[in-house]
């Protein structure tokens, strides 16, 4: 079955929009690992807009899942403006000091509301190059932020990235506005063929949804990991934590 895993990004943002503790992210934390997760996803930027540093820390000191941490390698450390939150290290200082189990590197700028698109390897590979082979030294499994490309999967592999991460902005968009479903659901499987001939672990995330998810899953059968946020946030105001875990679950194993 391909892993759940939960990105804590907006819990974190609800926290930072009032001087307060609530909610806290590591008891959410637990209580998705408590109701079936396998994994916590984080993607602290530079201005600790949702995630912080500290987060990421106390988060792999508490969970006993996996936690993948996602951002920019090249983001440099920059000073927190607001009084009790530490500054933040620059992205691989951060991984560097805790060794999270996974480290989903993605092509992001401070400006960027969220990431909207995968790296272009043939811009990028030299220097990501010292960055993977870093990973590897450090024990950190490395996933790589893509477009369903086929010859920068290709690239991805070279580079010695031991899995990918699908942007499904565009497919999660054909499903929302009627667009052309099966051409993109198309292309995605071709890139997840690609990536598997490659020797690539394949995960995937962005608006993926309990009303997508079955027909990516039942097209993409090596599928190891989506990680889930923005949608996951809306439906426990919906539905509650527990149900959304679960219906989350219900629709990675519909096949």
């Amino acid at each position: 079955m391909t892993a759940l895993s939960i990105n804590l990004n907006k819990i974190a943002l609800i926290r930072n929009s009032r001087d307060t503790l609530y909610p806290d992210v590591v008891k959410h934390a637990q209580m998705c690992i408590d109701a079936g997760a396998h994994g916590i996803t984080v993607h602290p930027r530079p201005d600790q807009r949702h995630i912080r540093a500290d987060d990421c820390f106390a988060l792999a000191k508490a969970i006993d899942v996996e936690l993948n941490i996602e951002g920019n390698p090249f983001a440099p450390p920059m000073a927190s403006d607001r009084p009790g939150v530490s500054d933040y290290p620059g992205f691989m200082t951060l991984i560097r000091q805790i060794k999270p189990a996974q480290c989903t590197l993605v092509p992001d700028s401070n400006s960027q509301l969220t990431s909207d698109h995968g790296f272009d390897l043939k811009q990028d590979f030299n220097r990501l190059q010292p960055i993977i082979d870093e990973l590897k030294s450090l024990g950190v499994r490395s996933s790589l932020f893509m477009d369903p490309i086929d010859d920068q999967i290709e690239l991805a592999a070279k580079l010695g990235a031991d899995r990918i991460e699908l942007y499904t902005g565009p497919y999660a968009e054909a499903v929302d506005t009627g667009g052309d479903i099966d051409a993109s659901i198309a292309q995605f499987a071709q890139a997840a063929k690609t990536a598997k001939k490659c020797g690539l672990g394949l995960n995937a995330g962005h608006d993926l949804n309990t009303q997508n998810l079955p027909l990516f899953c039942r097209h993409l059968p090596h599928l190891l990991e989506v990680s889930i946020g923005h949608s996951f946030t809306i439906d426990c105001i919906e539905v509650g934590l527990q149900q959304a875990i679960a219906n989350y679950l219900a629709a990675l194993s519909t096949r």
